[in-house]
């Protein structure tokens, strides 16, 4: 969104900081999701909710036809909620509790994404308890790596995520001799913000190697391929790429990976979807000028925008009510701690107190890990649609 774009007579009634949600761009995103889709009839996408799970940004992902990714029982219950279709929805995480799994097995989703043997064991126990089956895919730790941070890579050996390779075929035998559950297919996830399309073709190529060796076997009823998602944004440019190439990744698959016939490919995309719909509006309290740096002091923190901190992540951030000439400034937030920095050495508009900030991109991983840390309240949220 250009800094002219946004509704800054209202944002300066408004109590800061918070996240403020472009639907128009929302449905732009959505529809060249459909558009592109339209061209595999076999792929099929569930919506990541870790991302963000505000009920409105739900709900239009919901009436775009898409699924639901979830990875906690509180995210199956807000999926429902939003109207997501029982069947569209995949739980994965490598920790469910025994009540999470339980009420996924009333909802009778989709499946699950089953990350170890003792998790695949209580799965079928509790489905015997209350005479379901569940449908389960097997994730697998493809030991590829992404071009990403290191805190959010997902599929190399080191990891905590997934099924070793070299226990695959004795998983998938185990599964296949359980009373109480059906194995339907893989599942794969190898990273977050990948900007690569290298790496998904190195999964892709490592998913066809474990198709040939689980066929050598005698395995060959896989009936569903998941490769998660991981798509990344442009958080340098967002008004110059506010949607990304969803062309170039589904078109990397289409070239790479070799299905087998019948075989339906399953996307978990979040931030690429809702990643650059969302802003963090927050107002300068106040410049402090030192001897040697001078911060702009705003009244978002960590609590409200936690990527920067843990991960050393850049947001673009705008002083979006100065047209002043730029100066130097390092943007940091009021918390008790060092790490409540959201950029240093940024160059922006003259700031001054009272002066609005955006800081962009803030669409995924923003409002749904804001905490109440230091006893502060929580960021609040309106879209586009409200204002």
């Amino acid at each position: 969104m250009e800094k002219g774009t946004f509704p800054i007579d209202r944002f300066q009634q408004m109590q800061t900081p918070f996240y403020y949600y472009d639907i128009p761009l929302l449905n732009q995103t959505l529809q060249t999701l459909q558009d592109q889709l339209r061209a595999h009839p076999d792929y099929h996408l569930h919506y990541a909710v870790k991302a963000n799970a505000n009920p409105a940004i739900l709900r239009h992902i919901q009436e775009a036809g898409f699924g639901a990714d979830c990875v906690s029982g509180g995210e199956i219950q807000a999926a429902l909620d939003a109207g997501f279709s029982p069947q569209s929805i995949v739980f994965a995480g490598v920790g469910k509790a025994d009540w999470e799994i339980q009420l996924a097995l009333r909802a009778q989703i989709h499946s699950f994404n089953v990350e170890s043997i003792p998790e695949l064991e209580v799965i079928n126990q509790l489905a015997v308890e209350m005479q379901q089956t569940a449908n389960v895919s097997l994730r697998i730790n493809p030991d590829v790596g992404a071009h990403t941070h290191h805190n959010i890579t997902t599929g190399r050996a080191e990891n905590k995520f997934g099924i070793a390779m070299d226990r695959m075929k004795d998983t998938i035998r185990q599964a296949l001799a359980m009373s109480n559950v059906r194995f339907v297919g893989l599942h794969f996830h190898i990273g977050s913000q990948i900007l690569q399309m290298d790496d998904f073709v190195a999964l892709a190529q490592r998913i066809n190697e474990l198709q040939d060796r689980l066929e050598q076997a005698g395995i060959r009823d896989i009936r569903h391929i998941n490769v998660g998602g991981g798509l990344g944004i442009d958080y340098t440019d967002p008004n110059g790429h506010p949607i990304p190439t969803f062309g170039d990744y589904f078109q990397t698959y289409a070239t790479h990976l070799r299905l087998r016939p019948g075989q339906q490919l399953h996307f978990e995309l979040g931030r690429a979807v809702v990643g650059q719909m969302g802003t963090l509006i927050t107002r300068c309290l106040y410049v402090k000028p030192t001897a040697t740096r001078q911060f702009a002091i705003v009244d978002a923190g960590m609590t409200d925008l936690i990527r920067p901190a843990l991960y050393d992540a850049y947001h673009r951030i705008e002083n979006i009510t100065s047209s002043e000439p730029e100066e130097t400034y390092d943007v940091v937030g009021p918390i008790c701690e060092s790490s409540d920095v959201f950029v240093r050495d940024h160059r922006m508009n003259r700031t001054q107190r009272g002066d609005l900030i955006a800081i962009r991109s803030a669409g995924a991983y923003g409002e749904i890990m804001a905490s109440r840390y230091n006893l502060r309240r929580l960021p609040g949220s309106y879209t586009s649609d409200e204002i």
